[in-house]
Parts: structure tokens; sequence; C-alpha cells
């Protein structure tokens, strides 16, 4: 039995893990997970298969439990072997597959960089990049009501002052992260900042340090690739187009109702 990922391209640690097994060309199986009841019409999987409603199934069903007792994606199965969290199944796949140094340093201060990175990445650009999606697609979709844009300032603002962060502490003058080739936190990152992306909130304009990199991170992993990985988000209107799961809508209820606050 190989490798299988667990994933939904729509989810950014997907994306990364997605990203990161094709450009290293580690042999897998997808097992799409999707994050919503009903496939969205017109969905595709990367490579034009259509995933259809039998596909491997939602991250609330029991088979993936037995994969992910978390229940949350990306999720790894290697033989008998269960892996959750995506920074914890990158570092297994660079590891186990011996990718190039340059994803996850030998040198220990470089590393030391990388791990700096990721544990100020998801407080910070995870943590405010993400909801983007949420107060301009998500919340209306579930919901049925649109907040006020005065919602969405607030996390643009919030965004704003991890991002200036991220060029000062991070970036500084360096090409990428760590220095002159990509990372692991490079990867991390251009995920979590495509999301604005994808609803329309165009973080890069008037950031022409964070814009290079951005354009650094592309070349790096490759045009094709980087698009490919992120058709979904950046076609995210789709979503409109899809019946969602009663179950689900009562599951994110609370949380929905505390970010409408």
């Amino acid at each position: 039995m190989g490798l299988e990922l667990y994933l939904d391209l729509l989810s950014q640690p997907c994306r990364a893990v997605y990203i990161f097994a094709k450009k290293n060309n580690i042999p897998f199986e997808f097992k799409h997970v999707e994050l919503f009841k009903d496939s969205i019409l017109g969905r595709k999987m990367p490579g034009g298969n259509n995933p259809g409603h039998s596909h491997e199934g939602q991250h609330y069903r029991e088979e993936f439990g037995k994969v992910n007792i978390l229940k949350k994606v990306p999720a790894l199965k290697d033989g008998v072997f269960t892996l959750a969290e995506s920074t914890a199944i990158l570092l297994y796949l660079s590891r186990k597959y011996n990718t190039p140094d340059h994803w996850y340093p030998s040198d220990t201060q470089k590393r030391a960089r990388v791990d700096e990175y990721l544990s100020w990445h998801h407080t910070n650009i995870r943590g405010k990049a993400g909801k983007t999606l949420w107060i301009k697609v998500l919340i209306p979709l579930f919901t049925g009501q649109t907040l006020p844009p005065e919602k969405l300032q607030e996390v643009m603002d919030e965004l704003a002052i991890s991002l200036k962060q991220f060029e000062e502490k991070f970036l500084q003058d360096k090409p990428f992260i760590v220095g002159s080739e990509i990372s692991l936190a490079d990867l991390m990152a251009i995920v979590e900042l495509m999301q604005p992306i994808g609803v329309g909130c165009d973080i890069f304009e008037d950031r022409p340090k964070l814009s290079e990199w951005r354009n650094q991170v592309e070349e790096a992993v490759g045009k094709e690739l980087f698009q490919e990985a992120h058709e979904l988000i950046l076609n995210i209107k789709e979503l409109g187009n899809i019946q969602i799961d009663p179950q689900l809508k009562e599951h994110l209820a609370p949380l929905l109702r505390k970010m409408m606050k």
C-alpha cells in the first residue's frame, strides 16, 4: 500500500502539502476529502479528474476518522502509519524522501529560521488571512447573511500588521525567508496569503517587497503547479453552487455566531 494524502485544495495547508509532494516528485494517491457535503458543480481534482460524490468522503465521516481522529485535513497514510497536521506531514515527507536541503535546511541556524517562522505563522499570517474567506464567502453561504464592511476592514487592518512584521522581520531584503532559496516557511506563508486573493482582497497591491517575494515563490515552485494548486480558491465564487449539509451547518453554527459579533 503506497502513500495516500487526504486533501481538499480549498484548504491552505492542504495546498502546501500538495505542492511540496508534486514539486518533489513524491508518488502519492490523492484522496479527496471535501470540506462540504455536496460537490461544487463543475469542481475537478487536479489533472481534470472529477471526484464525484462517492469519493473518500468528508472529514466528519467515520471512514476518514480512521485516518485522522481529529477529522481535519491534511492527513497522511503511509501503509499502516497515519499522520495529521500539515507541518508534521511536510517534515515527514522531507525526511522520508530526502528532498533537497533548502526545503528544511540541515544547517542549524537556517533550520532555526524555518522553525521560527512556522512558530509565528499560526497566530499571525494563518490566524488573520483565512478570515477573509469566512467573512466574504463562507459566512454568507452558511447563514444567508452578509457581514458589514467594517468587519472585513477590521480583519484587513489586523492582517496589515502581520504583513508588515512579515516583511520587516522575516523577509527583510532577502528573496526568501531563509535566504536565497525557497523553504517550507515560504510555502506555508504563500498558500495562506493566496486566500485573500481568492476573495478579491489584493494584499500584494502597493506592497512591492511582498509582491516580488510572491513572484519568486511562484517561480521556485513552478507557475503551472502553483496555478493548479490554487485553481479552486481563485474560482471561489463557484461555492455558491453548493448546498450545505444541515449537520455541517449545525456543527459550525457556534463558530459562525462568534465571528458575526
